[in-house]
C-alpha cells in the first residue's frame, strides 16, 4: 500500500494550505477556464473539464464560482482564454526533486520567477516540460466510508480500473491510472450517489523518497509556500520524506 502512504504525506501538506481558500479557488478557476477553452464548456463532452470541476468540488469550491469560470469561456471573454500550462522540475536541498505545475498568461514573468526561486535556494532546474522519473502520475479518489459497504465499493472500483483500494481512518482510498479516472469516478457516482469527495484528482505521487532532517523540512516547506504563493503556480510536488512527521 505504498501509494496510499505516500499520498497521506502529500495530502497532509495540501490540507495545510487549504486555509488560503480564496487563492486556492482562483487556481481552480484557472484550471476550469483552460479546460473549457480547449474542449468546450460542457463537462459531459469534455473529460478535462469534468476532471477540473471534480477536483474543485472535492475542496468545497462553491458551485457559483465554478459556473462563473465556465461562463467566462462560454461568453467569449478574451482575457479568460490566454492561459498556457507549463511544467517545471528541479532539485534543491541536497537532492530533493520538485515538480511545479503552472498556468500563466505571461510566460516571461513565470520563467523569470521560477528561475529566481530555485536560484535563491541554490537549486537547479531540469528540462522544462519533463516529469522526473521519481514521480508517477496517478488518479486518486477518496470519500467517507459510510457511503456504502466496503465489499460493494471495492468490487465497483476494481471493475472500473482501480489499481489499489484501502479503507482507513473513516475513508475509502482508491487509486487508478490517469486514463481510467473518469470512468472510475463515473461508476462510483452512479452506484453510490457520492455527494462529498475528500479527494478526486489526477496528481503526482513520488516513487522514490529522500529523507530529510527537521531543519531541512522547515526550509522545504518555506520553499513550497513561496512557490505556491506565486499567481502562476498551480501545484507543487516533491519527494522529501519527513521521518519525524
Amino acid at each position: 500500500m505504498s501509494g496510499h502512504s505516500k499520498w497521506a504525506t502529500t495530502k497532509a501538506h495540501k490540507f495545510a494550505q487549504d486555509a488560503k481558500r480564496s487563492q486556492m479557488f482562483q487556481k481552480f478557476s484557472k484550471e476550469i477556464i483552460v479546460a473549457a477553452t480547449l474542449g468546450g464548456p460542457d463537462p459531459d463532452s469534455n473529460a478535462a473539464l469534468k476532471l477540473a470541476i471534480a477536483k474543485a468540488k472535492a475542496k468545497s469550491m462553491p458551485k457559483a464560482n465554478i459556473e462563473k469560470a465556465i461562463a467566462k469561456v462560454a461568453g467569449g471573454d478574451k482575457n479568460a482564454t490566454n492561459y498556457q500550462s507549463y511544467l517545471y522540475s528541479g532539485t534543491a536541498f541536497g537532492g530533493v526533486t520538485f515538480l511545479v505545475s503552472c498556468l500563466t498568461d505571461n510566460f516571461n514573468r513565470l520563467s523569470s520567477n521560477i528561475k529566481h526561486y530555485f536560484n535563491k535556494h541554490n537549486g537547479q532546474l531540469g528540462k522544462q516540460g519533463s516529469v522526473p522519473y521519481v514521480f508517477d502520475q496517478m488518479g486518486i479518489i477518496e470519500f467517507p466510508n459510510d457511503v456504502a459497504n466496503e465489499d460493494q465499493v471495492m468490487m465497483v472500483a476494481l471493475d472500473n480500473g482501480a489499481t489499489d483500494f484501502k479503507s482507513e481512518d473513516g475513508s475509502y482510498w482508491i487509486s487508478c491510472e490517469p486514463s481510467s479516472f473518469s470512468k472510475l469516478k463515473q461508476a462510483l457516482d452512479e452506484n453510490f450517489k457520492i455527494e462529498n469527495y475528500e479527494t478526486a484528482e489526477v496528481t503526482y505521487i513520488s516513487n522514490s523518497d529522500v529523507e530529510v532532517t527537521k531543519e531541512k523540512e522547515e526550509q522545504i516547506e518555506n520553499f513550497v509556500s513561496l512557490l505556491e504563493d506565486d499567481e502562476d503556480v498551480q501545484e507543487v510536488f516533491h519527494n522529501a520524506y519527513y521521518p519525524e512527521a
